[in-house]
């Protein structure tokens, strides 16, 4: 049975089907059908329980490239780490990434990833050229900022319901080298975070902290990097996989005990004020291990990030407090600030202001009792939690924090649907 990264309980899909063909009608079904590219979602987007799943890594072609542009056209179930395998040996790089790069193409166009350098560059779906939607009725569609520019902006964030994603164009941006240069700094407190932000996100290109969410005050460490040409001794080598993926757990090795034990030994390990390293370990830190969701044990986990307006810093204080006094958390909790770069996606998640990722556990009601305690912060607070990582927030959040959801609506595909959009949309 298949389920989300999260690897919560989910109900099966009555039909699976292998997708290779981007010329090929969709399949006649009788219950709703929904694009499943990786599984790298953490919640249940990805899920259609009880109809049909297409799985479209088969869709795995690329179609196109103009090297004096870097515009590649390429099949929706393109994995990210296939594009840069490619094509960072020629000196291109992805316009913005997630942090994994086993993501389909499509996915990261439905769920309008986002990055490190969103405070320049903004979310994946602003630098989408055109791409193909595929309705259930037969119908194709050529969709652009010039072409069909309301589907264009249905599908950008879509969450896979406006159709099935064919394939997608997009502008790679040339890179001097597979290094990053990258300058650390630690902050104690989210006064010092915001200014030593604001000086990085000025001089670099990419800028992300981590946070330890257990602290009594809030402590982290910002890492601002930049692509950088090849030193004297040459771009530094992408680090070697862990040979063994974990196994499946009964119970998960994320607790207070080992979350306090690793913040308290990351915060304070040797930190170089400067360095060089493959781009890998920066963008992707957990894909060096393989199935790393294991280690939540036979539950699962759930993923939770909000963003609030800059101005809300209290309410960001309010959120850090409970979660550091529940005693639950993630040993990769990751804080930035989004820029004022626009996605044309109407359901776009990022907006001005400052994001927080965190991993959770399954502990069943304390855990779900501790999310509303934080929905009601973020909701209080004018933000909003990013339906990509979702698996449990409801309807009524979803529709008064999504406020472009009525515009959305009717380019919703009456054949396609999922778990997400039955639990907070009907």
């Amino acid at each position: 049975m298949l389920s989300s990264w999260g690897q919560l309980p989910a109900a099966p899909a009555r039909d699976e089907r292998w997708w290779a063909d981007r010329a090929a009608a969709l399949p006649e079904t009788g219950s709703t059908l929904l694009a499943y590219g990786n599984g790298r979602s953490y919640g249940d987007v990805c899920l259609n329980g009880g109809a049909m799943l297409l799985h479209t890594r088969g869709m795995d072609r690329f179609i196109a490239f103009d090297p004096a542009s870097g515009v590649l056209r390429c099949e929706a179930g393109v994995l990210l780490s296939e594009i840069l395998e490619v094509f960072v040996p020629l000196g291109w790089f992805l316009p913005v990434t997630p942090g994994t790069r086993y993501v389909t193409i499509g996915g990261a166009v439905a769920n309008d990833v986002h990055g490190k350098n969103h405070h320049r560059a903004g979310s994946f779906g602003c630098h989408v050229r055109c791409l193909e939607l595929l309705r259930s009725d037969g119908s194709r569609r050529l969709c652009s900022p010039q072409e069909n520019s309301d589907w264009f902006a249905a599908t950008i964030g879509g969450l896979g319901l406006t159709g099935l994603i064919t394939w997608v164009e997009i502008e790679l941006k040339p890179m001097a080298g597979s290094a990053i240069a990258v300058e650390n700094a630690r902050f104690n407190g989210l006064d010092e975070f915001f200014a030593i932000n604001a000086s990085a996100e000025a001089g670099h290109e990419y800028t992300v902290a981590w946070i330890d969410c257990l602290a009594a005050t809030p402590r982290g460490i910002l890492m601002a990097g930049d692509h950088a040409a090849p030193g004297e001794a040459g771009c530094p080598r992408a680090p070697s996989p862990l040979p063994l993926a974990p196994p499946r757990l009964p119970v998960s090795l994320i607790n207070e005990l080992s979350l306090r034990a690793f913040n308290q030994l990351y915060y304070h390990r040797r930190l170089p004020a400067n360095s060089r390293m493959h781009y890998a370990p920066y963008f992707y830190p957990l894909d060096s291990i393989a199935h790393w969701n294991r280690l939540y044990g036979r539950r699962g986990f759930f993923q939770y990030q909000f963003v609030l307006p800059l101005a809300e810093r209290a309410a960001l204080t309010e959120i850090l407090r409970d979660i550091a006094a529940s005693g639950q958390g993630s040993f990769l909790a990751v804080l930035k600030t989004f820029g004022a770069v626009r996605s044309p996606g109407l359901l776009s998640f990022p907006m001005p202001g400052v994001t927080l990722a965190l991993d959770f556990p399954n502990h069943g009601r304390a855990t779900l009792a501790l999310f509303d305690r934080l929905d009601a912060i973020v909701g209080a607070a004018g933000g909003r939690v990013y339906a990509a990582k979702d698996a449990r927030m409801s309807g009524e959040f979803f529709r008064r924090s999504n406020p472009r959801l009525d515009e959305f609506t009717p380019y919703i595909d009456p054949k396609f649907s999922s778990d997400f959009a039955r639990r907070v949309m009907l």
